[in-house]
């Protein structure tokens, strides 16, 4: 009778362990920075999608309501500019989107940036009664008349060259922030801070939306020497509230 051959499995050593281990950490410190990249390039691109699309909520809303965006137009026609005579109105930003719900499809998200920490509403009704769910500032005297004008943007802005470590003009609270902004860039230095798309980059970066509805993705600097000088002033200031050098009222949430 022929007797069958055993052959003795081999168990697999330590340093082959060690080996396969080692190329899967050098593996993961090559892709997971990338789809880190890609994940953030992908955030960016839904939050400037977000904007532009309330840039098309206002154009709507301003042609039903005399060519006025919401904080242009008085609380009798529909709008909050009554509120926005008094100074310190950045308690009542969110009211500035409630205002075009139908004219954003009645989708609270869109007024969110997907790298905020802050989370959309259920809706424009049960919850979204302060500005804890709003992601962008509003530039209440941008219109499309002046297409450059500031009409709003990512909230992570603050003042001075230097970064806030949170998120700038835009406090945790949510009880907001009413801000006004010299457009000389020397005396009105402003940046973005690391909390929303910059990704690491030293410039750090944030999203703007302008006057005619588009959307620009912008670094600090940029901000400050191209788009400031030429974002159209403010004319409607609260009594006494008047600043001396040319300005622009940004409410934020």
């Amino acid at each position: 009778m022929k007797q069958k051959t055993m052959r003795k499995s081999q168990a697999i050593t330590l340093i082959e362990v060690l080996v396969v281990i080692t190329v899967l950490l050098l593996l993961a410190s090559l892709l997971l920075p990338a789809l880190a990249r890609a994940k953030a390039k992908a955030s960016r691109i839904s939050c400037v999608n977000n904007l532009k699309e309330i840039g098309t909520a206002y154009r709507l809303w301003a042609g039903d309501n005399g060519d006025l965006v919401p904080a242009q137009q008085t609380v009798k026609n529909g709008g909050w500019a009554d509120f926005l005579t008094n100074a310190n109105q950045g308690a009542l930003c969110w009211t500035n989107y409630a205002i075009m719900q139908n004219e954003l499809g009645q989708s609270p998200k869109l007024v969110i940036c997907p790298e905020d920490e802050r989370q959309a509403a259920t809706d424009f009704t049960t919850n979204f009664n302060t500005n804890t769910h709003v992601s962008f500032f509003v530039g209440v005297n941008a219109n499309y008349y002046y297409p450059q004008s500031i009409l709003g943007g990512d909230r992570n802005l603050g003042p001075g060259p230097k970064p806030d470590p949170d998120y700038g003009f835009s406090p945790k609270s949510g009880k907001g922030n009413d801000v006004t902004v010299p457009l000389n860039a020397s005396s009105s230095a402003l940046a973005w801070s690391l909390k929303m798309h910059s990704g690491g980059n030293p410039q750090r970066a944030g999203n703007i939306l302008l006057g005619d509805g588009s959307a620009q993705q912008i670094s600090s600097a940029p901000f400050n020497k191209q788009w400031l000088p030429n974002a159209a002033g403010t004319n409607n200031w609260p009594a006494g509230r008047i600043p001396a050098t040319p300005s622009i009222r940004l409410v934020f949430p």
